[in-house]
């Protein structure tokens, strides 16, 4: 009986050993909306990012407030009239890498999966999907992606006099240095 015990315990702790889990608290995120008018450019570089390289799973978290614009009117045009920055203050991903296993934390090397789950926007979640690169080196995992998100698909509206300055459809670029989470 004592052995059976000692058995299921380490394998116990054999499988918590193979959890992957990788991280930062500086990840990237960048909005780009082009317009005959004029382009709008925003980063945020205190982004939140988790990945589970067991499961696949992949977690996001950004402060609306932490975007960054060329302009402080823009700033506060963005937190104040389209995000509604203080009832709706983060964005948030929650979703898989698909073909986890494909990527190979253990190797050097560059790797594309597909990421797929939902986002959360402006108090509106939305089902997204797009492929990442994942560039492996010295222990560091280095996390790219670009995907386009439409103001109208999340509730934020656009006023008709700022129509011809601001496009429904924004490029969203993701990068994250991700390194293992030590318990």
């Amino acid at each position: 009986m004592k052995k059976q015990i000692l058995v299921a315990a380490l394998m116990t702790t054999s499988f918590m050993g193979f959890s992957q889990k990788y991280f930062t608290r500086t990840g990237y995120l960048s909005m780009f909306s082009k317009t005959g008018m004029e382009d709008i450019k925003a980063s945020n570089e205190n982004v939140t990012y988790i990945v589970d390289w067991t499961t696949g799973d992949i977690q996001v978290s950004a402060l609306q407030t932490n975007f960054k614009f060329e302009k402080a009117f823009m700033q506060e045009h963005y937190n104040e009239n389209y995000m509604e920055s203080t009832k709706f203050p983060k964005a948030t991903f929650k979703g898989k890498i698909e073909n986890v296993s494909s990527v190979n934390i253990k190797k050097d090397g560059t790797y594309t999966a597909k990421i797929s789950g939902t986002m959360e926007l402006h108090g509106v979640a939305k089902p997204y999907s797009t492929t990442a690169t994942f560039k492996v080196a010295g222990g560091h995992v280095a996390a790219d992606a670009k995907f386009n998100v439409k103001c109208s698909d999340h509730n934020v509206k656009i006023e008709e006099r700022f129509k011809n300055n601001i496009s429904d459809s924004i490029e969203i670029k993701a990068k994250a240095d991700l390194t293992e989470l030590k318990k």
